[in-house]
């Protein structure tokens, strides 16, 4: 499965660009998997600490459903990235009750 969050410059072509585009591009790329890295820590918390709870069983569900450890990982940090939007962008409060709802979701695109 795919996550759209975690999608960097897919098809990008070096050759069709020029050198400052590269550069954009380049740095977009480290500040997403910087992004990324930082929402694996906060998913690798919340499952060493069982809290909430639900994100260890949306981890199980999903594993037994075959997708691998990287897969889940980037499904639950989109449901956390959704989270972080709403506040940094709008300032509103975590809502535990729509993450734990996104997290139910799972494995379906929670954009579609």
């Amino acid at each position: 499965m795919s996550c759209p969050y975690y999608r960097f410059n897919a098809g990008l072509s070096n050759s069709d660009q020029s050198s400052s585009t590269n550069q954009h591009n380049m740095s977009t790329m480290e500040t997403n998997e910087k992004a990324r890295e930082q929402i694996f820590e906060i998913v690798k918390n919340q499952l060493r600490d069982n809290d909430p709870p639900e994100t260890k069983e949306t981890y199980d569900k999903l594993e037994n459903q075959g997708f691998d450890d990287f897969q889940i990982k980037q499904m639950i940090g989109q449901c956390i990235a959704i989270e972080l939007f709403d506040i940094l962008k709008f300032g509103k409060p975590f809502s535990k009750e729509r993450y734990i709802k996104n997290l139910k979701k799972l494995p379906k695109d929670l954009f579609d």
